[in-house]
């Protein structure tokens, strides 16, 4: 089952209270103070697992909390840490915080390993020991452990990925995938047969590689939650390249230009915007006209090749289900990848400059 957003609450262990005692043993006159301190209670870290993809973890257990800190004890006995706990999550996890009724966003995970602290821990309480000086040699001051601290989060999985497939449902964009990854999703012949996202790996010659993820089918309105559209395209963000995938065969009984214009204008009216502040509508586009195997009217695509030449956007011809025209397709999309991951790599070297 994938699970891309979940709503949980964690809290942090507190720490553990000061101790009030003094020593008392035989042939020891005024021992003195030996409070020991408390320990600090555990904190709440998350971690990333390249090996998982969805918040599936999450959907039922929704309450975490990490171990309190032990009290202080006589004989100057420090208590016991309280444990943290790890909660491992997908790469390209998004975490927000909520504050005054409002998620506000404070960690983006999307690094393999990446381990931030989401609620800290109480500090613990110092004993009498620690108040004792020269002139208060019985001090009987302690002070109580800090609580730790409770969040309310909420967790939303944006695929990362190097390409996205979009498209009307059934244009063959699962076909797509499972022709040119190892990625098997269902195929079926039916509307909305893909429900959540699929991830996979494209190889090519030379040991190159890239990711690409298919979403769920978009429809009108996608961009205002239709048919769970914004789930969806909030999946596109993180992608550098977009691979339109248009039917062209009469099978479908819609115009092949009117189904690009109509996805293209849910791609601009999404607001959502990745790290460098680029729109879905800014990516660069690929339309892969599909299923030219069945394609029985050849004005049709004569059409749809016109209209694109027009908006400069470059068109190839394949057939998902037979393998045709897919190789010149990948390797087009590899110098966009390419192209794009050049441009993120400026850009990090002008945001962070290297000091002489």
């Amino acid at each position: 089952m994938f699970v891309d957003e979940v709503e949980i609450q964690v809290a942090a262990g507190h720490g553990g209270r000061g101790a009030l005692s003094f020593r008392r043993e035989k042939f020891v006159p005024r021992g003195g103070p030996d409070g020991g301190d408390g320990a600090p209670g555990g904190s709440v870290y998350l971690l990333t697992n390249p090996n998982l993809n969805t918040l599936l973890n999450f959907r039922f257990q929704k309450i975490f909390e990490a171990g309190r800190g032990g009290h202080g004890e006589g004989s100057n006995r420090r208590g016991k840490n309280g444990s943290d706990i790890e909660l491992q999550v997908p790469i390209g996890t998004v975490v927000y915080e909520k504050r005054d009724d409002e998620f506000v966003q404070v960690a983006d995970l999307t690094d393999d390993g990446q381990r931030v602290m989401i609620a800290k821990g109480g500090l613990g309480g110092h004993g009498n020991a620690t108040y004792a000086t020269s002139t208060n040699r019985a001090p009987r001051k302690t002070q109580p452990g800090l609580p730790g601290e409770e969040k309310s989060l909420r967790l939303h999985l944006k695929l990362l990925a190097d390409v996205g497939l979009v498209g009307y449902p059934n244009a063959g964009k699962s076909t797509m995938i499972s022709r040119i990854s190892a990625a098997r999703p269902k195929i079926a012949d039916y509307p909305f047969t893909t429900l959540v996202p699929n991830l996979g790996v494209v190889g090519l010659s030379g040991d190159r590689s890239f990711v690409v993820a298919d979403v769920p089918g978009l429809i009108e309105g996608a961009h205002s939650g239709h048919g769970l559209g914004t789930r969806f395209l909030s999946h596109l963000e993180r992608t550098k390249v977009l691979v339109h995938i248009v039917d062209v065969s009469s099978a479908s009984g819609r115009d092949p230009v009117e189904d690009y214009e109509v996805i293209k204008r849910e791609l601009e009216l999404f607001p959502g915007r990745d790290a460098s502040g680029e729109r879905l509508a800014d990516k660069p586009v690929i339309v892969a006209a599909n299923k030219i195997d069945a394609l029985d009217e050849p004005e049709r695509l004569k059409k749809l090749r016109s209209h694109l030449l027009e908006c400069h956007v470059p068109l190839h011809a394949v057939s998902a289900a037979a393998g045709d025209g897919l190789p010149p397709l990948l390797e087009a999309v590899w110098r966009e990848v390419v192209a794009a991951r050049e441009r993120a790599a400026a850009m990090t070297s002008v945001a962070d400059p290297v000091a002489e």
